[in-house]
């Protein structure tokens, strides 16, 4: 059995690991093809714990990335290995199976808080943000600050919500958002295609859209889910309707949908490090939740052309 068909096996007995490790979603994601695993198993051949990677080839180097559409990689742990003197006997496994690389990157799951052996080892690490809702506490909707409540409420008289309008539609507002902003769209068409038809084949994802009376289409946003939380994936809007709040209100219904329909206990914003759309996560009464970037140059030159 290969590295692969092991990884896969260890993902099907772990419903608790995020989407975003799963071989399949890995292998729709741009750049992502050419993924592998590393494992770390006890002494009877049990899978203790694994960890993916995704490994690039640029500039003649070849270095570990995260590919688009994938929040998060690093260390799987299985119930077995919680305890943290296991932690740190399976990481060290795992660090040891890596292949030699000209450098390695990861963002860790927000589930893991411990990255002490890939200290030991070298590696150097910075700490990220997202921002998560618990959908069981009681508090909600009246958790959400009272500007952006009567936000909402204006723009739930002018807007309602559809599921039914294509890709397409998500894509061209997502392009018009890059466009306010003067930025490159980071994938093409194909790309999103691609990741859009495996998320529908595993039915975990929903498409969300904001129109108004005349039919115009405000905002468009993508959620996908696994088993423990439903994460706020893609967005986009027309810079021209964006005073009627339609991103906001978006974020609302798809934030209801992840509670009321998929009866999941988290809602997650996937990151929000810029100053003004940290501010509105924190409106929607969003928790600070740290995770951690983790990172070793293995050639100081590639180390100094990735810092450049």
């Amino acid at each position: 059995m290969n590295q692969r068909e092991a990884y896969r096996q260890f993902c099907a007995t772990q419903p608790q690991l995020p989407i975003f490790a799963q071989p399949w979603y890995l292998q729709a994601a741009p750049l992502a093809q050419d993924w592998d695993a590393v494992l770390a198993t006890d002494e009877q051949g049990r899978v203790l714990a694994a960890m993916p990677y995704c490994v690039r080839q640029r500039w003649g180097f070849r270095y570990s990335f995260m590919p688009l559409f994938v929040k998060h990689l690093g260390p799987l742990l299985s119930a077995e290995a919680q305890p943290l003197s296991q932690q740190h006997k399976v990481m060290d496994s795992l660090i040891s199976q890596l292949p030699k690389l000209h450098g390695f990157s990861a963002a860790f799951s927000p589930s893991i808080t411990n990255w002490l052996p890939f200290y030991w080892r070298g590696y150097r690490q910075t700490t990220y943000y997202t921002y998560r809702l618990d959908l069981n506490d009681p508090q909600l909707p009246e958790g959400i600050n009272r500007n952006m409540q009567r936000n909402l409420r204006k723009a739930a008289s002018q807007l309602k919500l559809r599921h039914d309008l294509p890709l397409a539609e998500l894509h061209r507002l997502i392009g018009l958002s890059f466009e306010r902003q003067a930025k490159p769209l980071p994938y093409t068409w194909p790309q999103l295609e691609h990741h859009h038809q495996a998320l529908v084949e595993h039915q975990a994802q929903q498409l969300f859209f904001a129109e108004d009376e005349q039919g115009r289409i405000h905002s468009a946003a993508c959620l996908i889910w696994d088993q423990q939380a439903a994460y706020y994936h893609l967005s986009g809007d027309d810079p021209s309707l964006r005073a009627a709040g339609g991103g906001i209100w978006l974020v609302w219904q798809a934030i209801q949908y992840a509670r009321d329909v998929l009866k999941l206990p988290i809602f997650d914003f996937e990151g929000s490090m810029m100053p003004p759309v940290e501010a509105i996560r924190r409106q929607f009464g969003a928790q600070q939740t740290p995770y951690f970037y983790v990172w070793k140059a293995h050639s100081r030159l590639f180390g100094w052309l990735k810092s450049w």
